[in-house]
């Protein structure tokens, strides 16, 4: 069974040449009972709930691949707290190059679906996962599992009337994207297809010639490229060397605001989120640096079709204490939208 298993993951490598595996519902091959009432499981020999010969299977695996395709990764979905899922085996870890952040899917999900409304009762949703970011190497997955079996598309889990699902819909795509950790995004989802997921039939790629599906497609393809462009994004998502809070404490406004470093901190950019459909003119929001701000991403933009608050000019930063800051811009901040600065 052992070779069985290890000859199948070498498989797709070798033969198809893909350029990763991900293995499913790792859980329940980690613990001995899980989901298994007391009496119907046997503990190992230390006494223990770790499945021994699983454990040592997925290193064997990760250790075999990472050997003979250099390159190639592989992830775990992980729904528990389990240790060092992606921490080299060498490190006692399983050798996963990633693990999917379950947590943050969750929380996130749980958070748009609600009524903007409602969401400043349940802002930790959002400032939870900053707690756990930095303990593994984390995806950040909007996958086939959520928006499948009845769950409903991405564009039909967000609130409100047409405008303000795909208003949602973009500034959660902002929001992951600025967010620690790689990102995944499931077929379908990047232009807000109305229906589930169908294996038996091809997407409804006609949607995507509509205004505001459009919106969302341009939106993901502009969040792609300034993902790529900004090191800032992209380089640290693995430590708070890469991250800081500027406001997580906003929750009567529902607004979230961060800064995204890169490597050497040669470069920074500044994020803030307006989960609710009331537009913040005026905003005052503390930055790092006493410089010049330049807006380079905003998901309300007219071209996105959003409703076009914008900031066209560069933002001077003025002194003068805010959210703990010693300088702040003053900045338009656009219903259910995000928005990106770069210093200058």
């Amino acid at each position: 069974m052992r070779n069985f298993l290890v000859s199948n993951a070498r498989f797709w490598m070798d033969l198809f040449h893909l350029d990763g595996i991900r293995v499913d519902a790792v859980a329940s091959m980690l613990y001995l009972d899980y989901s298994r009432e007391d009496g119907e499981w046997i503990p190992n020999q230390y006494g223990g709930r770790e499945n021994i010969e699983a454990i040592e299977l997925l290193r064997y695996v990760n250790s075999l691949i990472h050997l003979e395709f250099p390159g190639v990764l592989t992830f775990a979905e992980e729904s528990t707290a389990w240790g060092g899922v992606s921490k080299a085996v060498e490190e006692n870890g399983l050798g996963f190059d990633f693990k999917w952040n379950m947590g943050w899917m969750n929380d996130t999900l749980s958070y748009m679906e609600k009524d903007s409304i409602y969401r400043a009762y349940h802002h930790d949703q959002l400032t939870f996962s900053l707690v756990y970011a930095f303990s593994e190497h984390f995806i950040l997955p909007f996958s086939h599992d959520e928006v499948v079996h009845l769950k409903g598309s991405m564009i039909k889990k967000m609130p409100g009337d047409d405008w303000q699902k795909f208003a949602n819909l973009r500034l959660l795509y902002a929001y992951m994207f600025a967010h620690p950790g790689k990102k995944l995004l499931f077929m379908g989802g990047e232009f807000g297809q109305w229906e589930e997921w169908n294996e038996a039939k091809s997407l409804d790629w006609h949607l995507a010639d509509f205004d505001r599906h459009k919106g969302v497609s341009d939106t993901v393809s502009q969040l792609n490229k300034v993902y790529k462009e900004e090191t800032a994004l992209h380089q640290v998502d693995n430590s708070w060397e890469g991250f800081e809070w500027i406001d997580l404490h906003n929750r009567d406004q529902s607004i979230l605001s961060f800064v995204r470093y890169n490597a050497d901190r040669s470069e920074h950019i500044a994020c803030a989120f307006n989960f609710t459909p009331a537009p913040h003119k005026g905003y005052w929001m503390g930055v790092p640096e006493p410089t010049t701000y330049k807006e380079i991403l905003n998901t309300d933009h007219s071209k996105l079709h959003g409703s076009g608050i914008v900031n066209p000019r560069a933002k001077k930063a003025k002194k003068g204490d805010c959210q703990g800051r010693a300088q702040y811009i003053e900045i338009d901040l656009p219903p259910l939208g995000a928005v990106f600065f770069k210093a200058k």
